[in-house]
């Protein structure tokens, strides 16, 4: 019988990119836990949901009887931790639930995952792997010059990234106190088809297709490192299965730009693909407004560990990646309505 691996956070967006290339591409069963908050979206892995190797338990990671429950019935051979709160503004205005999912869901996780992990036996027991997916943030803002390794120092400046860092201390210390065999990677920013609407690339699509403003956080300058969701989901699998235990890999797209840059080229993308837009051309959309709190002016990956040890690399040049994303948009409208929809009826609710 294949192997059982749980991912957490499988209904978001990398999540639900991992779940949906387990399915794809080995033969793995996956055990989708999702608590299905705004972000978390089943029909993100619609494609996938009939197969037979294919489970979804709606559960909270703060939950720790339900969690046992999970493991005890589903007896996955892994853990691939994705579930989190994400989104910095979300952090600043609200980080109460960031300090409750991202650290003690992390630790409860941590505790049901080292508990079931005692009670196995002989190669199960030694094969297990607890794989904990963080973010370039936990490393703060680098100047000019300069890539985060996996020996730069942490130094969030965001209830996110601080959220995130502890959370990643919490694994380095269950690993070395405990014994729990993890491994740890560390992602630059996340694009591609189904990411949620109020993330950079989707939210500055959405509102040049509504001829909205495109607002950008002070002048645009501040950088980040973009990854093609693809791209890291084969890395994700890689150091899951090769990685070696108690180390940490940082995973870059090798394609730093200004949030300028990013927004320009994707106006300049949609007065390609939409011709006919009344909206054209699409950079007069962009709007400068207040800088956020705590900024980070720029982030970038040094990648040379999981090039050398693990043989990945990324493939998607951003402009490629971009035209793929702004495709996927504007022909999935249906999906877009709905995590918009969704998110308003569960704000409601709340």
């Amino acid at each position: 019988m294949s192997k059982s691996l749980l991912i957490t956070g499988g209904a978001g967006f990398i999540g639900s990119a991992v779940v949906r290339h387990l399915i794809h591409n080995t033969d793995y069963r996956v055990v989708n836990l999702d608590r299905l908050t705004y972000a978390g979206n089943l029909d993100s892995v619609a494609e996938v949901s009939n197969s037979s190797r294919y489970a979804f338990e709606q559960v909270d990671i703060r939950d720790r009887r339900e969690l046992d429950r999970v493991f005890r019935e589903h007896r996955p051979a892994g853990v691939m931790h994705l579930a989190a709160e994400s989104h910095v503004d979300r952090s600043i205005e609200g980080p109460a639930d960031f300090i409750d999912t991202n650290i003690v869901g992390t630790y409860t996780l941590l505790e049901a995952s080292r508990a079931y992990w005692n009670e196995l036996e002989g190669q199960s027991k030694a094969d297990f792997r607890y794989h904990h997916i963080s973010t370039d943030e936990v490393y703060g803002s680098l100047g000019e010059t300069g890539l985060f390794t996996e020996e730069t120092p942490y130094a969030p400046n965001s209830p996110y990234s601080a959220s995130k860092a502890a959370s990643d201390h919490l694994v380095r210390a269950w690993h070395h106190t405990y014994g729990l065999p993890v491994v740890t990677s560390n992602c630059s920013n996340n694009y591609g088809p189904y990411q949620f609407p109020e993330k950079l690339i989707p939210h500055m699509i959405l509102n040049a297709l509504d001829g909205k403003p495109l607002p950008i956080y002070g002048d645009g300058s501040n950088i980040r490192d973009w990854l093609y969701v693809d791209d890291h989901v084969r890395a994700l699998v890689r150091i899951f299965e090769r990685g070696r235990l108690g180390e940490n890999y940082n995973v870059g797209g090798h394609n730093e730009r200004t949030n300028l840059e990013v927004v320009n080229t994707l106006c300049d993308l949609l007065n390609e693909l939409l011709p006919e837009s009344v909206h054209r051309p699409h950079r007069k959309l962009i709007s400068f407004v207040k800088d956020r709190p705590g900024h980070d002016r720029r982030y970038g990956m040094d990648i040379n560990k999981v090039r050398q040890e693990l043989g990945w690399r990324p493939e998607w040049e951003f402009e490629a990646g971009l035209k793929m994303t702004v495709n996927w948009y504007l022909e999935n409208g249906p999906w877009v309505r709905g995590a918009v929809g969704r998110e308003t009826a569960i704000r409601m609710v709340a």
